[in-house]
């Protein structure tokens, strides 16, 4: 089994002892090991991808498939993966990229999202208003800003988006300092006409 980043209810089995073939109890036993592990990234990740998607452009019922997919694909790999939430966000971002292509063709309209796991309480209007008054901000930057600017707020350092995004750290360094100052040009902008 490879290195994971640690997921919360993750552990791992030792291998069988001795050098003997894994008897199938413990191949079921290891398995199910596996799929907590992975349960776990799932449920700590799963939104946050979604939001990445969005973020980037992606419409909601899309971004929520694509996350699906890219998490299948990543289950399937599980044990060979090294990095698991890199590789979830960077498949995400090939995937999306590859439907880009097909939605230009389509008119993107901005809706409410409908009630899924994925994107909890769409009824708090509040919280989905000032979601929405973000959104409007970051889709004024341009693209690589808007996905530096949103895994920096995913806790993702220069170096890891540098490497999701196929970019150098510094240009990583020098997208996030223009979009946080466009951002904030963006808000005070905002609030100056109310």
């Amino acid at each position: 089994m490879s290195t994971h980043e640690p997921a919360e209810g993750a552990d791992r089995l030792a291998p069988p002892a001795g050098g003997l073939p894994a008897s199938p109890d413990h191949r079921v036993a290891e398995r199910a090991a596996v799929d907590r592990a992975f349960s776990a990234f799932y449920r700590e990740s799963i939104t946050r991808l979604t939001g990445y998607l969005i973020v980037s452009g992606t419409p909601a019922r899309i971004a929520a498939d694509i996350a699906q997919e890219a998490m299948i694909e990543l289950y399937k790999r599980w044990e060979s993966v090294q990095y698991p939430r890199t590789y979830a966000y960077k498949t995400a971002g090939r995937r999306w990229a590859r439907r880009v292509a097909d939605l230009q063709r389509e008119a993107l309209v901005d809706e409410l999202p409908e009630s899924t796991s994925l994107l909890p309480q769409p009824d708090a209007l509040a919280e989905f208003e000032a979601r929405q008054q973000m959104l409007q901000v970051l889709k004024t930057l341009p693209l690589r800003q808007r996905q530096v600017l949103f895994l920096t707020l995913q806790s993702f350092t220069p170096t890891e988006i540098a490497e999701q995004l196929e970019l150098e750290a510094a240009t990583v360094r020098a997208h996030l300092m223009r979009a946080r100052r466009a951002a904030a040009a963006r808000i005070r902008e905002g609030e100056a006409e109310e």
